[in-house]
């Protein structure tokens, strides 16, 4: 994906706080070089940010009409507002190493034998994992096959078919459950039990 930045001259909270009303993003650059401040086009950014590949791929910026690749690292939104404050990007190269979390994208669990077979519902533990990696090895996302997902076992970190090149960051869990199966749970159906008949034995007899 590629996108345009602009460079910025002002900074500040009052520089930072016009340029937002003006429509536009600070923004910074780092990594392989100085730090570059920058400014983006809010709409274009906004939208950007709601597509899954903005996160997870290497991105092309162009910058005075140099195109530079690089990775969004951060970018924090008005708590309210459907605003975007600020951004940050990191500079890459096919040497640099980084750390990032990628999306999981999980195919096959309505064909599987524990849905397909025996009513489970898949339980997705965890959507997204941290990897390391080259950066021009990055993946834009890690597939999850269910498809032989049975019930009474899960899915594990181990089980998956990574891309080559690629390390997954569990801090300290072996082997974490990334899907399993949750068996239907049963109705109990809860019967009244009947009022007893009234034989008119327990009555009291009215006064004369």
């Amino acid at each position: 994906m590629k996108f345009v930045a602009f460079e910025r001259n002002l900074q500040g909270t009052g520089a930072s706080r016009r340029l937002r009303i003006s429509g536009r993003v600070p923004a910074v650059v780092f990594g392989a070089g100085e730090p570059a401040n920058i400014e983006l086009d809010h709409n274009a950014l906004f939208h950007a940010l709601k597509k899954e590949a903005f996160h997870s791929t290497i991105l092309e910026m162009e910058l005075n009409g140099a195109v530079t690749q690089v990775l969004l690292r951060d970018f924090q939104l008005h708590p309210y507002k459907p605003q975007v404050l600020h951004a940050d990007f990191q500079r890459v190269d096919g040497t640099t190493k980084i750390t990032k979390k990628v999306p999981l994208h999980f195919k096959g669990e309505e064909s599987s034998p524990a849905v397909k077979t025996d009513s489970c519902t898949v339980n997705h533990v965890i959507t997204e994992l941290l990897i390391t990696c080259l950066a021009q090895q990055l993946p834009e996302f890690i597939e999850v096959d269910l498809s032989g997902l049975t019930k009474g076992h899960s899915v594990h970190v181990n089980d998956l078919k990574l891309p080559a090149g690629i390390k997954v960051v569990t801090h300290g869990k072996p082997n974490p459950v990334v899907a399993t199966p949750v068996e239907p749970v049963a109705e109990e159906v809860i019967v009244a039990a009947a009022a007893p008949a009234d034989d008119g034995k327990g009555k009291k007899k009215g006064k004369k």
